[in-house]
Formats: structure tokens, sequence, C-alpha cells
């Protein structure tokens, strides 16, 4: 049985099953593994991780704590309460009519990212006139769908990951400042130093940027050292700013003080810098990489809303839930009805009754005529049906973009 435990509660003998946090802010090697000595539980402490989960069926057994289940329930009921509150803004284009024009934005800015992180590496400047039009254009597509090029975003190639990783973080920036209804200027800057945000990584060895498993405590340490990199080369970049800089520098800073790599806290990280941990942690928990498997953004979700007691801050981070919504557009999901279908756009009254494409019946195994369900209207007028939980596009062998 799978259990949530304090750190407190920790002891020798037990099965760590998750160390509950995402992967670059621990030192161990493994995630699971059965505790045997006492100077592993300060360095769990030392990492900055409040609460873990133990498998008690290959380790001793803590009897009051909760199972996974009833964590996952009682984080679901404390996410669908706030689920109603300020929904998004309706977007201008349905997705559909969108994702072609992201594609186009997605694809250049990819190209660009390799572009300009291959000049670093090379010992090049920036050059920040060849990222800006970009940024310009993810900003057109997300005002116009956020759905669109979010849902791109979210596919990786293992072997691109960090030059699709930033591109990821500047769309998503880009996007959770919008719905946060701010300045133009800020969200443009906001959205450079997303892209920008891991530039330092390309002043890291191949060898360790680039391993194909878990790093040792020591590369561990180099690894972190990107962050400060990150900040020397763009503050000797012209023509960027210190919003820009922010997001870069600030992007592993934790609300509670145990970030790197000055180790801030609170009010101390600035606000695109808190934005920026958020964004950052998400899309690396919806990622493949070549040593875990990406969460379900849903998932990812209840993970940062888990997390946020301690890491980070509670009303950004159901701010960020608000603007992506519970169940991001192209997420595969299981209606009550036993229909399958891909979320296509976020409701204006609910962020757990999006509206749907239905095209497949599990009672008869068999596909069906695409039909979008309006999930926030009454049986009858086009709804009548509820979401019973994501699914995985592999296991049904979908491409959920094909039904944008």
């Amino acid at each position: 049985m799978i259990k949530r435990i304090e750190i407190s509660d920790l002891r020798v003998g037990m099965y760590i099953h998750d160390l509950n946090c995402d992967w670059m802010s621990h030192p161990f090697l493994r995630n699971r593994f059965l505790l045997e000595d006492e100077s592993d539980i300060r360095r769990i402490a030392d990492a900055g991780i409040y609460e873990i989960y133990i498998d008690t069926s290959r380790g001793l057994d803590l009897v009051h704590a909760p199972t996974v289940q009833e964590v996952e329930c009682q984080l679901d009921s404390e996410i669908r309460a706030f689920a109603t509150e300020a929904p998004p803004a309706a977007a201008r284009r349905e997705a559909g009519e969108e994702i072609g024009r992201a594609r186009q934005v997605h694809h250049e800015a990819s190209r660009i990212m390799h572009s300009v992180m291959n000049d670093v590496r090379l010992g090049r400047q920036v050059q920040v006139a060849q990222v800006e039009p970009v940024v310009e254009r993810m900003t057109g597509s997300l005002l116009a769908n956020p759905g669109a090029l979010l849902s791109l975003c979210r596919i990786k190639d293992k072997d691109d990951y960090t030059f699709l990783h930033s591109v990821s973080v500047g769309a998503l920036m880009v996007s959770f400042c919008n719905a946060r209804q701010m300045g133009a200027e800020r969200i443009f800057h906001a959205g450079l130093g997303g892209m920008l945000h891991d530039i330092g990584k390309m002043r890291i060895d191949d060898a360790i940027l680039n391993k194909p498993g878990r790093l040792t405590e020591q590369e561990f340490a180099v690894m972190k050292c990107h962050v400060v990199e990150s900040r020397r080369i763009l503050e000797a970049t012209p023509g960027i700013t210190a919003m820009a800089i922010e997001v870069a520098a600030q992007h592993h800073e934790r609300h509670d003080g145990s970030g790197y790599p000055l180790g801030l806290k609170g009010d101390q990280i600035s606000e695109l810098g808190q934005m920026a941990a958020i964004v950052d942690v998400y899309d690396a928990l919806t990622s493949d990489r070549c040593y875990h498997q990406g969460m379900a953004p849903t998932d990812a979700l209840r993970k940062l809303y888990e997390w946020s007691r301690h890491h980070f801050n509670p009303a950004l981070v159901q701010a960020f839930m608000r603007a992506t919504g519970i169940y991001p557009v192209g997420t595969l999901v299981r209606l009550e009805s036993g229909r399958l279908g891909v979320v296509v756009e976020q409701n204006e009254k609910s962020l757990i009754a999006p509206k749907v494409k239905v095209f497949f019946s599990l009672r008869s195994n068999s596909h069906i005529p695409p039909e979008v369900v309006d999930l926030s209207r009454p049986l009858g007028f086009g709804g009548g049906d509820s979401i019973v939980r994501h699914e995985a596009p592999e296991k049904w062998k979908v491409d959920p973009l094909r039904f944008l």
C-alpha cells in the first residue's frame, strides 16, 4: 500500500516509493529505495522535502498515514472547490482554427532556440533580435487561443528536450501572464525570459546535460550552476530587461527558501520568478525524459497544488491552474456516458466542465461521429455528461491533436 507521511515520521526500514518532488530538487540517484541509513533521512530533509510516499508492502508501515488514494481524493476535492472561481476568458478562436498558425509558431520558435543555444555553446553572444519576433508571434497565437500552442508544446523529442523545454516555458509564461491580465510589455519580457531561462545549460558539459539517467550528487551540483550561468549570460546581453533576467535567475527558487541558487524565500522572489518556478516544474513533469515518463497534465497540476503548501505560492498555483484548465486542451478524457473525447476548449463557467469532442464509445467499442459536447450544459441542451478521469493516449493509440 502506498501512503504519504511527513518527514518527521520517516524511519530506517521504510521503503521510499516517491520522494514527492520534481527530479531537479533532490540529489538521490534513485527515486525509490529502501531507507537503510539515518544520514539519508537528513539528506531528504536538507533537500527541502516535507512529505514523501512510502510502500508499506516493501518496508515499515505507519498506521495512521493516509493512502495515496485518500490524498488524491482530498486534493481533488480542494481543487474542485476553486475550479469555478474566475475561469479563463473565452478564446477568440477555436483551437482547430488556430492550430495551423500555432504549428508554424512552434516550429519557428524551436528552430530559433536551437540556433541561439548553439551560438552560446560556441561562445557567441545571445542575439535578442532573433528571439523577440518569435515571442511576439507566440503571444498573438496564445491570445487567439492558448490551448492550440500549449497542446503542441507538450510534444517533445527527448533528444531536443532542452530547446523544446525553453519554447514551452516561454509560451506558458506568456499564457500565465496574460491570464493574470498583466500589461503587454510585462507579458513580452516574461515570455522572452522564459525562452532564455535555461540558456546557462549551454555552459554545462554535454556528458552531464545529456546524461541518459539520473545525475550523481556531484553532477547534480554542477547542473544547478546553470541558473547562475543563465543570469551572467543575460546580464551581458544588450537589450535584455531586468524582468527577463528575473525569470532566468529565479526559476529554481522556492517559496519556502529551499530552492537555489540564493535560497530566496517568499516575497524575496519576484512575482515573475515565482511564476517561472511553477511553469518550469509543470513542463518538466509533463515531459518524457530518458529516465522518467512524463505525467498527464492533470496529474502534474495536482502535484503542483500539493507542493504549493511549501514550495510554491499557493495563490499563483491556483491562478496557473485556472489559466491552463484542470483538463488542458488536448487532454484525452473518459466521460461518465462511456465515451472518449478530447478537450477542445476551456469553459467560461467551470474548469471541470470543458468542451469535449467525443469520438469513441466504450460501450460499443467503436468509433462514433465526432461531436463537441459542452459539459457545462444540462442534459438535453448538448451536455448532461461529466469527466470521470483522463486517459493515456498511448493506451488507446490516439493522437489527441487530430481532434482539435
